[in-house]
């Protein structure tokens, strides 16, 4: 089995495993703050079966109808993920205040909080293992889903900590108090989640991916190409896309700017931490680009060279070439 597949399949079971737990530690207290516990377990279940879903759909090869693969799909599993946490925060929210206004019984807060520690303490080994596992095979679905669960598992420990609190001062309207404030503390991870997974879903640009790939072709850079401009990057799953334009000299024939482009693309990929397809355009030299061209013996030059021109974030990414000011 893949690594991605095997590890949300040990999510989705332990997070069924779980859930019940929460759910036979409220009927033993009837705490509403284990209640919003257990009701996040609900969505985290339903987030883990769409993730394996996704992950599945992900792994499928590209075809006519998906000419970039499917790797999208985990930008909206994690969409949907963010989605069910905000839903989940603002039902315990609403559940919360009207036990404020009508209090219920609540007891064996002991036995409640252990069965919580012991939920949050697998929450968290689980979900460091599914972020290793996501930042490994570049899966945002695995990421999101181990960062839920380590929102789950901080939680479950303020939930203890307050389920011990409410025991000790018998003050039992902190039981609203406290769910509370974890509803609110579940919206806002999921406005982090969702926010996330639109970008993604927008193609919004991967900064961090292209500061990578521009520090690659500014420390292997040839004399030959002259410069990289309008430089984007698009993730998809695991996949990453990569869109460029490169000037080259102007007289070079069609078989040695393939090489030129070629040699880019093997750079890229034998660097890089993803699977990356790249769409290069070539553009010609022109006579202003002299001054900062390297090429040797260069029969057509202008200008004498005076100083390379370092790529970085400000102008590989703009739709121009380089002039040197």
């Amino acid at each position: 089995m893949q690594p991605k597949k095997k590890a949300i399949l040990i999510s989705l079971c332990v997070s069924i495993i779980l859930m019940l737990a929460k759910f036979v530690a409220y009927f033993l207290t009837n705490a509403n703050a284990i209640l919003t516990d257990a009701a996040e377990s609900i969505v985290n279940v339903l987030a883990s079966a769409f993730a394996f879903y996704s992950i599945y759909l992900s792994t499928l090869p590209k075809d006519k109808n998906h000419p970039y693969g499917h790797g999208k799909v985990e930008f909206f599993s994690a969409f949907v993920e963010g989605v069910l946490i905000g839903i989940a925060g603002i039902i315990i929210i609403l559940k919360s205040s009207y036990d404020l206004i009508y209090p219920n019984e609540i007891g064996q807060l002991y036995d409640g909080a252990i069965i919580i520690g012991a939920t949050g303490l697998v929450n968290l080994i689980v979900g460091f293992y599914l972020i290793n596992t996501g930042k490994k095979n570049n899966s945002i679905t695995l990421e999101a889903d181990g960062k839920h669960l380590l929102t789950d598992s901080i939680s479950s420990g303020g939930l203890v900590i307050g389920i011990i609190l409410i025991q000790l001062t018998q003050i039992y309207w902190l039981d609203g108090i406290i769910s509370i404030a974890l509803g609110l503390y579940i919206i806002f991870n999921g406005y982090k989640l969702t926010r996330k997974s639109v970008g993604g879903l927008m193609d919004e640009s991967n900064i961090e991916l292209v500061k990578d790939i521009v520090v690659i072709l500014q420390e292997n850079r040839e004399e030959s190409w002259i410069d990289v401009h309008n430089l984007r990057a698009q993730q998809y799953g695991a996949d990453l896309h990569v869109d460029c334009h490169v000037t080259l000299p102007y007289y070079f024939d069609l078989n040695t700017v393939h090489h030129e482009i070629s040699s880019i693309d093997k750079l890229i990929n034998a660097s890089g931490t993803h699977k990356t397809e790249l769409f290069i355009h070539a553009d010609p030299c022109l006579p202003a680009c002299c001054n900062y061209c390297k090429m040797q013996n260069c029969g057509v030059r202008q200008e004498e060279f005076r100083a390379e021109i370092k790529w970085d974030m400000e102008n590989v990414t703009k739709n121009q070439k380089h002039f040197s000011q």
